[in-house]
């Protein structure tokens, strides 16, 4: 199948982008700027644009046959002061369903866009939260698009674990840091509550399920893993042989704001996914101590080469 991946140059947009290029698909990539060089991605074709802009055309959409929205922003995306409504508007309410629009006007067959748990979970977070009120209404609005011909879905992960090589958040070669005694300015505590986490590898297995199997105007809200905040840093010890453990402190950590905890400090968002729907949609599940110690793998392996 020719697939196109939206955001394919970032963490998730280029697992993905890997994940189905090994599966046999022609997998072609839509960013706002080339690939970062030495990251996998940088040998693979690609498109430049800004859905956000409207920089797309439908000559430009009409030769795949599908794609992988994976570019929304999110609130670590943007600094507060940017987080506007027009901003939310751009770049989830109105841009998302017109990229969607665009693609179903182009003769693409199915649309795939990865969002995020917090609204089909919790809707009653919504009030007075502009950034999950955009969320869902990019997803509302896209898969109202839905038709026999027009196969739309979303899937709607909670927080992913991954990395590339060439391609480790900052956020991550922190906590591998920390995890090996190297931050010793960080201190040895999490804060209370926790939230569902999937690997970045079952993501992408979810994708490739949703491509042969999604139905067309659904939501499925995926996940793996529940796990306490303190559980979640402990793995970076555990997986460094480090003996330090991790306490629960209410108060603000520097690794985990409380502007980035939406159900708010002391709050858990958990839940298990439809069985049947992970099974139609086939990824693997138990795999957050697995995601994590490859993230240290890699990160390993970026310094050695240093």
């Amino acid at each position: 199948m020719k697939v196109l991946i939206v955001g394919g140059s970032g963490m998730i947009g280029g697992n993905t982008a890997l994940h189905l290029q090994e599966l046999g698909h022609d997998v072609t990539l839509a960013a706002r700027n080339p690939a970062k060089a030495g990251t996998l991605m940088a040998a693979m074709p690609i498109i430049f644009g800004d859905y956000t802009r409207q920089e797309f055309t439908k000559a430009d959409l009409a030769p795949f046959e599908a794609i992988v929205f994976a570019a929304g922003n999110d609130i670590r995306h943007a600094s507060p002061d940017e987080q506007t409504a027009e901003f939310w508007r751009a770049a989830q309410s109105e841009g998302v369903p017109a990229f969607a629009e665009l693609a179903r006007d182009a003769g693409v067959k199915r649309f795939i866009q990865l969002g995020s748990y917090y609204h089909q979970l919790r809707p009653d977070l919504l009030e007075g939260s502009p950034y999950l009120q955009a969320r869902q209404l990019a997803d509302d609005r896209a898969r109202a698009l839905a038709t026999d011909d027009f196969n739309i879905c979303t899937l709607n992960p909670p927080s992913i674990v991954g990395a590339l090589p060439g391609l480790i958040a900052a956020r991550y070669e922190t906590l591998a840091a920390w995890g090996q005694g190297l931050r010793r300015d960080i201190p040895n505590t999490a804060p209370p509550g926790g939230t569902n986490y999937m690997s970045v590898r079952s993501l992408t297995q979810a994708v490739a399920g949703a491509l042969d199997h999604a139905k067309t105007g659904k939501a499925y809200l995926v996940g793996d893993e529940n796990l306490s905040f303190r559980e979640f840093f402990q793995l970076f010890f555990d997986v460094a042989n480090n003996p330090v453990e991790i306490v629960t402190v209410d108060e603000e950590h520097p690794l985990l704001p409380d502007a980035f905890i939406v159900q708010g400090r002391g709050n858990s968002l958990v839940y298990e996914p439809t069985p049947k729907e992970t099974e139609a949609l086939g990824y693997k599940r138990k795999d957050i101590k697995n995601a994590v110690r490859e993230v240290i793998s890699l990160i390993s392996s970026a310094k050695q080469k240093s």
